[in-house]
């Protein structure tokens, strides 16, 4: 046993001096488990009739005087101390700062709300995902009825304005319209909000408000508590839905969840109501309006300009409009799921929207212009060389146009032929079948062949021939013996 006197010489390098238990044990000679066991010892911490002190105790009133006339934090205290000559430690002095001033708990009022009276909304975010060769952020947008806590969740891969009124015009189709929704200070819904000031509310969602019939509420400042059902909805979305879910693609999460809200998030009892939310749900659907039937108009406009190769930028992928509108400043309606462009209000190109990364999307449609004017100054160069052949090449041609379909392919076909045999050749026997009112480019073919062959042979019957060449010819004697007469 240790006696009275050392007990209180290791509680005074322990507390007062600040001692370490190797320090301690060194110090006073003992061994430092024996220092370390009464160190944890509750008769070391409480023992009757012992008087303890602290470095601290000659700076307490000091310290309250502080705090009386400024809310300081334990570590500006501690600065404090530090120059009025305060040796001690941190620890005694948060310790002693909990006991004097204990921590505050806010309090909250329990809301409660009427059937189909309020709704409240907003967004959550999980990770990531694989669309398409990339991956985006995963965000799920969430409404939840404020009486019988139905639940309505829909994920995206974008918080756009587009997303934020899809879903609401969504969720309003599945649970109906309540009279308001309570947001936070989300941009979508609230683009200023200052203390002691009104909001300045989107005007975006004011119009969609007015549209589906329902009041905005947002929450004050930094006050997300006051929408505290959807904060648990977003919370119970992630721990009881996300955590743990292995799903390869965007494409798969929606009916994912659908299935998870029809069996087991709606029709589980409440924490609170002790009820299911879709059994308080088929009470408060009576109260509930329906959603408008005139569908509103989701689009985020922008006004972009098409490039020289007709394409508009948008989330780093380009989508085509016709070629004859490269250069021009066009209106893009940008929808949850497609893309619409105008020019003049003349509606020119749609487009599945892509959220995967530098696509190119073309509709085959769109440089099918650009290829007829390359394709038409092909053909009109093709033209050109042939009509400089020789002064019947026109003519020639206008009867290939007049008997032929495909006029433009024997072109093609004399002018290869032209290359081969030479221009002067073919000129040649394009005049003989001028002549002849023979118009094919086998025919000029057929004529060329003939006339390059090395050896003489008997021209075939379908060889033309020239008066000068026939002149030429060496033909036998003609046999007159057979019509001599035998007069005998």
């Amino acid at each position: 046993m240790i006696d009275y006197e050392t007990y209180c010489k290791i509680h005074d390098h322990r507390e007062r001096q600040g001692l370490t238990i190797t320090q301690t044990a060194r110090a006073l000679g003992l061994h430092p488990e024996t220092v370390s066991k009464y160190s944890r010892s509750e008769n070391y911490r409480q023992r009757p009739g012992m008087k303890r002190g602290s470095r601290l105790d000659q700076y307490k009133g000091l310290i309250v005087r502080w705090l009386d006339a400024h809310p300081l934090s334990g570590q500006q205290v501690f600065q404090r101390l530090r120059e009025v000559g305060y040796s001690g430690g941190l620890t005694v002095l948060k310790d002693y700062l909990r006991m004097i001033r204990p921590p505050k708990q806010k309090s909250f009022l329990k809301l409660t709300f009427a059937r189909g009276e309020c709704a409240q909304v907003d967004w959550g975010e999980y990770g990531s995902i694989a669309v398409g060769a990339t991956r985006r952020k995963l965000s799920f947008f969430v409404m939840v009825l404020c009486y019988s806590r139905q639940m309505y969740v829909e994920f995206t891969v974008s918080q756009t304005m587009e997303h934020f009124l899809a879903c609401h015009q969504n969720a309003f189709a599945v649970l109906g319209v309540p009279e308001k929704i309570m947001v936070d200070n989300l941009k979508s819904a609230v683009l200023k909000r200052l203390v002691g000031e009104a909001p300045v509310l989107n005007p975006r969602y004011v119009d969609f408000a007015r549209h589906q019939g329902f009041k905005i509420a947002p929450c004050n400042i930094r006050a997300g508590w006051e929408k505290g059902r959807v904060e648990s909805g977003v919370g119970y979305v992630k721990k009881n839905f996300l955590n743990g879910l292995d799903l390869k693609d965007f494409a798969h999460v929606n009916p994912a969840v659908q299935v998870w809200l029809a069996e087991i998030a709606n029709v589980r009892i409440h924490g609170e109501t002790h009820r299911r939310p879709v059994d308080l749900f088929a009470e408060e659907r009576a109260h509930l309006k329906p959603a408008n039937a005139n569908p509103y108009d989701l689009a985020r406009i922008l006004s972009l300009r098409a490039s020289s190769q007709f394409r508009i930028v948008l989330d780093t992928n380009r989508y085509s409009v016709p070629a004859r509108f490269a250069g021009q400043l066009l209106t893009v309606k940008a929808y949850p799921d497609r893309l619409c462009l105008y020019h003049q209000n003349e509606l020119i190109a749609r487009h599945v929207r892509s959220f995967d990364r530098r696509q190119d999307i073309e509709d085959p449609d769109h440089p099918k212009v650009l290829l007829e004017q390359r394709h038409n100054a092909r053909e009109q160069r093709l033209l050109s060389q042939f009509l400089a052949l020789g002064r019947n090449a026109q003519p020639y041609y206008e009867g290939l146009v007049a008997r032929r379909f495909n006029a433009r392919a024997h072109v093609r076909k004399i002018l290869a032929l032209a290359e081969i045999y030479g221009q002067s050749d073919t000129m040649r026997a394009i005049d003989d079948a001028l002549a002849f009112n023979a118009f094919s480019s086998e025919y000029i073919a057929h004529l060329l062949e003939s006339r390059a062959r090395s050896k003489p042979q008997a021209p075939s019957p379908l060889s033309l021939m020239r008066s000068a060449d026939l002149l030429e010819l060496d033909l036998p004697e003609p046999d007159l013996s057979i019509y001599e007469v035998d007069e005998s």
